[in-house]
C-alpha cells in the first residue's frame, strides 16, 4: 500500500509539472503572437499608406503592395486561429488541474470506511462528485469545440 501511494504521489507530481510546463510554453507562444500581431499591424499601416498615396506609382507596384497586404491579412488570420487554439488549451489545462484536485479530495472521502462517515462527509463527497462531473462535462465541451473547429478548417 505504501509503495502504491508513493507511486501515485510521484505520478501526480509529474502530471502537475507537465501541466505547468505546457502552460508556460503556451504563455510564451501567446506573447510571441502578440508581438507578431503588432509587427503585422505596423507593416499593414505602411502598405495602406503607400496604396492611398499611390500617385504615379506603376500598376505592377500597386499590385505588389496589394499582394503583400493580402499576405499580411492571411498571416494575421492564421495567428488568430492559433491564438484561439492556445486559449482553448489554457482552459483545458485549468480544467485538468481542477479535475485532479477534485479527484484527490474525492479519493480521501472514498478511502474512509462507509460506516464511519458522518452525514456531512457523505454530503461533501456527493458535492465533490457533482463538481467533478461538471468539470468533466466542461472538458468534453472544449474537446467538441476543437473537433468542430478542426472539421470546419478541413
Amino acid at each position: 500500500y505504501c509503495t502504491w501511494k508513493r507511486t501515485l504521489t510521484r505520478r501526480a507530481r509529474e502530471a502537475q509539472m507537465k501541466r505547468f510546463c505546457k502552460a508556460q510554453a503556451i504563455q510564451r507562444r501567446l506573447e510571441e503572437i502578440e508581438v507578431t500581431f503588432r509587427e503585422l499591424e505596423q507593416q499593414g499601416i505602411k502598405l495602406e499608406k503607400l496604396l492611398r498615396d499611390e500617385g504615379g506609382s506603376p500598376a505592377d507596384q500597386k499590385t505588389q503592395w496589394m499582394n503583400q497586404l493580402l499576405y499580411l491579412v492571411q498571416k494575421k488570420n492564421s495567428l488568430m486561429s492559433e491564438e484561439s487554439d492556445l486559449m482553448i488549451a489554457v482552459q483545458e489545462l485549468k480544467l485538468e488541474e481542477q479535475q485532479w484536485q477534485l479527484d484527490q479530495k474525492l479519493r480521501c472521502y472514498m478511502n474512509r470506511e462507509e460506516s464511519l462517515k458522518t452525514p456531512e462527509e457523505r454530503a461533501a463527497e456527493q458535492e465533490i462528485l457533482v463538481q467533478l462531473l461538471d468539470v468533466v462535462n466542461k472538458r468534453n465541451v472544449l474537446i467538441h469545440i476543437q473537433e468542430e473547429k478542426r472539421l470546419s478548417e478541413l
